[in-house]
């Protein structure tokens, strides 16, 4: 069976990635406890954070022995994370509990995460009680965790917008800012639910976000007022919100001034002198579209080797965008520097970057590294894929149904295409008609398949037309109807995931998998994000 990505990480890679990703850690791991000064634990969980940690457990195990909660609470994460301890679930939850006991905040939510990753349900009701437990005295980061669990379905049969709202509301009222940004992003349909999409209603919870002096906040508000939805445009006031942000040195505003210009009024050089203040002022993706511009000749005479060198720059700051670009350029020239392609490549998907990562996997798959590295180039896949590429999902669901690289595992299959197909995938939407249709690892499903097909069709892929053309040929007038219910259902938003067949054991093989081949994003670089 697939395994899920454990819910630690929700809310800062959400707002920061901007993609429907796991949560996050509200409190920083061991920071925030870091900054009590009168915590006995203190120094052991300095040590901890600056990388000494053999240093922290040896200073943490006598307080937590003596029941100090700090000291048992560092023990917990040593063991979660297997930073100066071995990693056990086991041993982590037992002083998370501990701690939890006293009312540690921390702890709580570290256990809550665990406890939500779990695929026990009676771990996760323990995790709901302990969360609206805790919401009684701390309702924003409690509320905004329960908001997230519900939104993965965590807590419920299904993603439950409502419960969502419900939990989101209550921590944003409490004043968190990350809970209105979210309730801003979820009704801009960023995290599914394309039926309760509402342009306005977000610009509203973005407005509240701004109001309460957020810089970030009022750069995102100032930029959908000019670049948004066309309906709630607003120049002036989206100009006087990036003002504000400028001044309080929120520099992402200079990005979103540039966007207007180019996209909105068409005028690159105008464009071109707001990215120029951006880069001076150090903001990447600035850098990042000054650099496209002179590579160009947007708005300015081309100058590729302007252009180069602000990426050289980017990338000695440790741009990871910057970095694949590079590796981008260097990899698909008339004759590609391997070496250098590759050593960017490679610090760009160290940098987190999925696109990257996607690439460096099929690079050690290719064997154009003197040999091909399986395991290495699974692992990025595997990466890429849990960072929420499509693509990667993609690619990867194609190793596993193949069984090239990976044992062969037709649910992973499945439920990787799925993920895929969520996202808009028309590969993926087809490889998963394909299954349904054959009932390969999943509940065979024609009418669903066809509705997949039609919906791959529909996003470009070209043999899909055919494919639905054909299993339609052999509906009776009931699975016509279903067919079409299906689509219209996947259309509203619902995910596509596929019932594993539990009359055949996961790995079980199909027929013939069909020759489905992992796919590149390069040599076209992503756009830098709005």
């Amino acid at each position: 069976m697939l395994t899920k990505l454990p819910l630690l990480s929700f809310c800062s890679i959400l707002l920061a990635a901007q993609l429907p990703a796991a949560v996050s850690l509200p409190a920083g791991g061991t920071e925030a406890l870091s900054n009590e000064a009168d915590s006995p634990a203190k120094e052991a969980l300095t040590a901890f954070r600056e990388g000494r940690h053999t240093k922290a457990i040896e200073l943490a195990k006598p307080l937590a022995e003596k029941g100090n909660a700090d000291a048992i609470y560092l023990m917990g994460y040593a063991y979660e994370t297997g930073q100066g301890l071995e990693a056990s679930r086991e041993l982590a939850l037992v002083n998370y509990r501990k701690a939890a006991a006293t009312g540690h905040k921390d702890s709580i939510y570290r256990l809550s995460f665990i406890l939500l990753a779990s695929e026990d349900e009676a771990e996760r009701s323990q995790a709901r009680e302990a969360l609206e437990k805790a919401s009684k005295d701390d309702p924003a980061v409690a509320g905004r965790i329960l908001g997230e669990a519900y939104l993965r379905g965590r807590l419920s049969k299904e993603p439950d917008f409502d419960k969502t709202v419900t939990w989101w509301t209550s921590a944003a009222t409490a004043g968190d800012i990350p809970s209105l940004l979210l309730l801003a992003r979820l009704h801009e349909g960023v995290f599914g639910f394309a039926d309760k999409k509402d342009p306005k209603k977000a610009l509203g919870y973005y407005t509240k976000a701004a109001g309460l002096g957020d810089a970030p906040s009022m750069a995102a508000l100032g930029s959908r007022l000019l670049n948004g939805d066309k309906d709630n445009r607003n120049e002036k006031e989206g100009r006087e919100w990036l003002k504000k942000a400028i001044d309080a040195k929120e520099y992402s505003a200079f990005l979103a001034l540039g966007d207007f210009e180019e996209n909105v009024k068409k005028d690159p050089k105008a464009a071109l002198i707001l990215y120029e203040r951006g880069k001076d002022a150090g903001q990447v993706d600035c850098i990042l579209r000054a650099a496209d511009a002179y590579t160009e000749g947007k708005g300015t005479d081309k100058d590729p080797a302007r252009g180069a060198s602000l990426l050289e720059n980017a990338a000695k700051a440790g741009n990871p965008t910057a970095h694949y670009r590079l590796a981008v350029k260097g990899l698909s020239a008339e004759k590609p520097d391997l070496l250098l392609g590759y050593g960017h490549l490679l610090a760009a998907a160290t940098g987190g970057l999925p696109e990257a990562q996607n690439e460096l996997g099929l690079l050690y798959l290719s064997g154009k590294l003197a040999t091909a590295d399986a395991p290495a180039g699974v692992a990025w896949l595997t990466r890429a894929a849990q960072g929420g590429l499509a693509l990667a999902q993609n690619n990867l669901g194609a190793l596993f149904e193949q069984g090239a690289g990976v044992p062969q595992n037709i649910a992973n299959a499945g439920q990787l295409y799925s993920l895929a197909a969520n996202q808009g995938h028309a590969g993926a939407t087809l490889a998963l008609a394909r299954l349904l249709s054959k009932g390969s690892g999943v509940t065979a499903d024609l009418p669903k398949a066809w509705a997949l097909a039609t919906l791959a069709a529909e996003r470009g892929e070209e043999t899909a037309k055919k494919f639905a053309s054909d299993l339609a040929a052999k509906f009776d007038d009931k699975q016509r109807a279903k067919g079409q219910q299906d689509l219209e259902s996947i259309k509203s938003g619902k995910p596509t995931d596929p019932k594993p067949d539990s009359s055949k054991p996961a790995d079980s093989k199909p027929v013939k998998p069909a020759d489905t081949k992992p796919t590149s994003t390069a040599p076209k670089p992503p756009k830098t994000p709005k």
